[in-house]
């Protein structure tokens, strides 16, 4: 599946450069606050890396679509909007930087 500028997914906006971490969280969801802290970390180190959350309770439609079963779900697109690769639950920073290596 492919997410494009404006296009497919327009509640994830302009892609990053190089790749776009696209966070689905919800409201009460504790790890999804330290998954927040880690992915907006690796996006400053990282130039080209944008970070998106997603409400997933308020975008019902794109959970189903995409299948999130639970929060927090992370989606790694590559520059093109590819998914290359996600993840559910709380993520360390050495494994999304990992990731990244896939996605650029």
């Amino acid at each position: 599946m492919r997410v494009r500028d404006a296009g497919g997914w327009p509640e994830v906006g302009r892609l990053g450069e190089r790749a776009t971490l696209v966070q689905f969280s919800s409201a009460f969801c504790q790890p999804c606050r330290a998954t927040r802290r880690v992915l907006a970390e690796v996006a400053a180190m990282v130039p080209g890396v944008r970070h998106v959350e997603i409400d997933a309770e308020a975008e019902l439609d794109l959970v189903r679509e995409l299948r999130i079963a639970k929060t927090p779900t992370v989606l790694v697109l590559d520059a093109e909007g590819q998914i290359v690769l996600r993840a559910a639950g709380q993520p360390r920073k050495a494994d999304v930087i990992a990731a990244l290596g896939k996605a650029v």
